[in-house]
């Protein structure tokens, strides 16, 4: 199998797995009440919050990538997601963007800044909210390098991931009026920028 076929038929089975929770539940407790899309934020933004909306989100995505230029060089030549594009040029960018929109962006907004966030946030405000779902955020993240990198790095990674989920929360609940769209615009445009450092 190609590795455009391999990442597109990934980004279906990760879509899967992580709207399965936010999925039951809106069955169980919304279904009656909104649309799946309106319950996970999967809606545009107001006209009037659009350019400032448009402009918070340039920034965040800005910053996510310079730093993620950090992280890149902290933790070497450890392999991690993007491994997949090593060395193939720019012939893997459709897979790099079906891997960066569909296979990590939308699964992660999907569960973290679609369900646990608002979730959380319906019943114990935002401030605790956000910093929930931040700190779940980077803690997967730290996660799945830990073993590899040791404590150090992996704090790295979760003070980093943390702090961008938490922003990127921000943007959604206080500027985008609960849309996940900016988001997930914000963490598609970072994964792109890693996986082409990994192709090229």
């Amino acid at each position: 199998m190609g590795l455009l076929a391999q990442m597109a038929l990934n980004s279906v089975v990760q879509i899967l797995v992580f709207a399965a929770v936010p999925c039951v539940w809106w069955l169980a407790t919304a279904r009656s009440n909104c649309a799946f899309g309106s319950y996970v934020g999967l809606h545009g933004v107001d006209a009037p919050a659009r350019r400032r909306v448009a402009v918070w989100s340039v920034a965040t995505a800005a910053v996510f990538v310079l730093v993620s230029v950090a992280v890149l060089l902290a933790l070497g030549s450890v392999r991690s997601a993007t491994s997949a594009f090593a060395g193939r040029g720019i012939v893997a960018l459709p897979a790099v963007v079906v891997y960066a929109v569909f296979n990590t962006s939308l699964p992660e907004e999907l569960l973290f800044r679609g369900f646990v966030l608002k979730r959380l946030q319906a019943s114990f405000g935002f401030a605790v909210a956000n910093a929930v779902q931040a700190t779940l955020f980077g803690l997967l993240h730290g996660a799945m390098f830990a073993s590899v990198v040791g404590v150090p790095k992996a704090l790295l990674v979760i003070a980093f991931t943390g702090a961008i989920a938490w922003c990127m929360g921000y943007v959604n609940e206080r500027l985008a009026g609960g849309s996940i769209l900016p988001s997930w615009a914000i963490h598609a445009a970072a994964n792109v920028f890693s996986g082409l450092v990994s192709a090229l």
